[in-house]
This record gives C-alpha cells, structure tokens and sequence, in this order.
C-alpha cells in the first residue's frame, strides 16, 4: 500500500526508528505527552517546538525534515569562531593586532567593524610560525588567571576555526557578546556548553553556552614586562647559589 503520509511525517518516523526508540521513549525526549503515534498516523502535524527539539537532539535539518534540503544533520553549536576582520601589512600578510584593556571593553560590539581596528597598534612577527595563522595581542585584565597571567602582561594567541578545532585544557582568549576572557577551556557533550577555569583558585570554574562566543583564540605564548626578583631565571638563581656555596666552602679551608 503507498504511503500516503507527508514526507516530514515519513522522516520523523525514520528517526525514532534509527535511534531504536519505541513511541513512548520518543515522545519523553522531544517534550509531548505520551506517545508520537497520532504524528506518526499523520493525525497531528508537526509543532514548530517538536522540530526545534529535533534539530537541538538530533541535529535535523528542518529542510531536511520537509524536503527541502538534502543534508539531514546540521550542527548548531559549530558556530565559526574566526576572526570576523582581518588587518594585513603592506605586503598583504596578517598583522598581529594588539587589543589593550581598554579596546577589550569595546573589541565584543566593534569586531565587524574594519574601520575600528585603524585605531589598535599593529605589526608584523617576522617569524615563521606566525605566518601560517592569524595571531592577535591581547591585554592581561584582573587576577583570575595567576600565577601565570599577571594584570598588564599581554598573551598572543592564534585564531581558532571552531569549537570543534579547539584544544581541552589550553588558554583560549573567548570573545563573547559582552566580554573578553582569558580562561582554560573544557569542552562539554554535544559542544552546547563551554567549561571556563581559571588558574587563581579563588575563582570557580563556570559554563557558558557557546551560542554566545564570537571568537575563539588559543593562547600560544605571553609578554610580560613587570620583571622583579620574584620572576629572575631559575637557572641563574641556581647558579648563585652553587656559588655562594663555593665560597662558604673555600672560607673554611685553612691555609697550610
């Protein structure tokens, strides 16, 4: 006998089925009371929220779902995470844009803005590794990542394709909607939620929907400027002391 159903009633079936859900199962995970059986017998249509929670589960397709489109999986949380404007030098390779404290306030509602970006200092790492990538500078703001990013040091950072490109446990500089953040990343089942850490234990981690992440820059390597005693070379600590050793030792040789 033909099949007769619309074809999105058709579809809606086959995915319950190549999940090895029964009607009832189904119906518990996309929200409706009961069964999925009066859908399946084409009695009730399709709600707009049934397929919302298609696409956000199972990620469907709406014009899959109708015919309309031949892919059947979209993915709703690889967002594209590349740097929405691009500055380059006078022979047309990507300059290291340098983003202060107080650009960062104002980087998340300007970064489709080319014009703003003439404002920010920019130049060109004449090293190899920098010129496979796009890199930018950004400003160290606050004590949530010491030891290790101290207020003012400046971290360079290369560009990140998407969430599914990014690297768990890594310094990631996340460009939300509203804010610029330095933190480690985890990244969460299905890519909906993104783990924040910090490094200062004072500050517990947090999750965030990635929905919400304009950018995404792995931190590859910093700039500090505030060297004390505290931040001397191991090494040469090491070394005074092997000689201050030395000393006390030869102090204690008598003369024949």
């Amino acid at each position: 006998m033909k099949n007769n159903l619309p074809i999105e009633i058709q579809r809606f079936k086959q995915i319950r089925e190549a999940n090895n859900l029964t009607q009832v199962e189904f119906a518990e995970k996309l929200g409706i009371k009961s069964s999925t059986a009066d859908i399946e017998r084409g009695k009730t249509k399709l709600s707009g929220i049934v397929v919302t929670q298609l696409l956000k589960i199972y990620k469907i397709n709406p014009l899959w779902l109708f015919d309309l489109s031949r892919q059947k999986e979209i993915d709703l949380y690889k967002a594209d995470t590349m740097p929405k404007v691009v500055t380059v030098n006078t022979e047309g390779r990507d300059n290291i844009t340098m983003v202060n404290q107080k650009a960062a306030a104002g980087y998340p509602h300007n970064i489709q803005d080319s014009e703003w970006y003439k404002s920010l200092p920019a130049f060109d790492m004449p090293i190899p590794q920098y010129r496979h990538a796009t890199y930018r500078g950004f400003q160290v703001e606050g004590d949530s990542m010491l030891p290790t990013f101290k207020p003012e040091d400046w971290v360079l950072a290369k560009a990140v394709e998407s969430l599914e490109h990014a690297t768990n446990n890594k310094v990631h500089v996340i460009v939300m909607y509203d804010s610029v953040l330095l933190k480690k990343i985890e990244k969460q089942q299905n890519y909906e939620h993104l783990k924040l850490i910090s490094t200062n234990e004072i500050y517990p981690p947090y999750n965030i929907e990635t929905k919400d992440i304009q950018e995404l820059w792995e931190v590859t390597s910093k700039l500090t400027f505030s060297v004390n005693e505290l931040s001397q070379n191991s090494i040469l600590k090491k070394l005074e002391a092997s000689m201050e050793e030395l000393k006390a030792k030869l102090n204690h040789i008598k003369p024949d």
